[in-house]
């Protein structure tokens, strides 16, 4: 069946971030999203193939509808084997929006060509996160058929998480490091530590007190969180700002005023910076540019 846009923009305009995770088979995206389902104080809607991979504790279920799960503290899961149209549309015939959409795809799942969903109405791109396997990424390369996928995962990623990087050896790490660099050099290497993902995944949605209002850097260990003033200027010249910003910097967020008036949105996640404005169901005050980095 043919996908046809909305008549309507729904939540009177508002536009949700959607990140995608991606990650070949084992790679530990259900892990992280667990995690992350664990630790965010949000309403988020997870879209996933099969609502039953996640293993959600029995207590924090409040009403389970065929292949949507819904939470207590506001969370939604829902399937996705239907079509990505069709979970858009579940989630838009919502009357109140979630604060995120996370997007799991499945292990062979490449996110350009999922990635133009998140232009439909009601959404926009938060950024694609890919999770590589620290255990068995040497293996995975020496079959033609995974290891062209996981190059199509990097080649999309705009951040790289490495899990089981407590049984990763030295050598496997720096042959992932190498593999990034010839196929996607600009993007980072990250520990998938559970803080710093369900950080950097937080960091594209609403939370309360403000876009940019984040938990207390002590959660990122060896990742710094700053946070410098945005000036009065064109969008041009924000994102040139961006742009500036040095390679350590994984992420940053923050809400300017151009020289026009309008409200802008800065986002940087990896090497992808944007400056969009904001419409007015999406209005916030001006923010400072809340930054996370890795160490220089």
């Amino acid at each position: 069946m043919r996908y046809q846009e909305p008549e309507f923009l729904p939540w009177d305009g508002r536009r949700v971030p959607m990140t995608f995770l991606a990650g070949y088979l084992g790679a530990g995206k259900t892990t992280l999203l667990n995690s992350f389902l664990a630790r965010t104080d949000r309403p988020v809607a997870v879209l996933v193939n099969d609502v039953g991979e996640v293993n959600i504790d029995a207590r924090l279920i409040r009403k389970r509808t065929g292949d949507t799960i819904e939470l207590t503290d506001g969370c939604v899961c829902c399937s996705i084997s239907e079509g990505f149209g069709a979970a858009l549309d579940q989630l838009r015939a919502r009357e109140t929006p979630p604060d995120h959409v996370l997007v799991e795809l499945s292990g062979l799942g490449i996110p350009n060509r999922v990635t133009p969903w998140a232009k439909s109405a009601g959404f926009r791109l938060d950024g694609v996160i890919t999770v590589i396997d620290g255990l068995n990424f040497p293996t995975s390369m020496t079959n033609p058929v995974s290891a062209a996928t996981i190059e199509a995962q990097l080649g999309d990623a705009d951040l790289v998480l490495v899990s089981k990087t407590d049984v990763a050896t030295p050598d496997t790490v720096t042959e992932i490091r190498n593999a990034i660099d010839r196929i996607n050099p600009a993007t980072q290497l990250l520990d998938a530590g559970d803080d710093l993902a369900a950080a950097l995944i937080d960091l594209g949605g609403r939370r309360p007190g403000g876009v940019v209002d984040l938990p207390t850097p002590t959660l990122f260990d060896a990742h710094t969180v700053d946070r410098m003033e945005i000036p009065v200027a064109s969008a041009a010249e924000m994102t040139q700002l961006l742009d500036n910003l040095g390679p350590e910097v994984v992420r940053a967020k923050g809400v300017g005023r151009s020289v026009d008036g309008d409200l802008l949105l800065l986002e940087r996640v990896g090497h992808r910076s944007s400056v969009n404005r904001l419409p007015d169901p999406e209005a916030e005050d001006v923010t400072d540019l809340v930054v996370i980095s890795t160490p220089g």
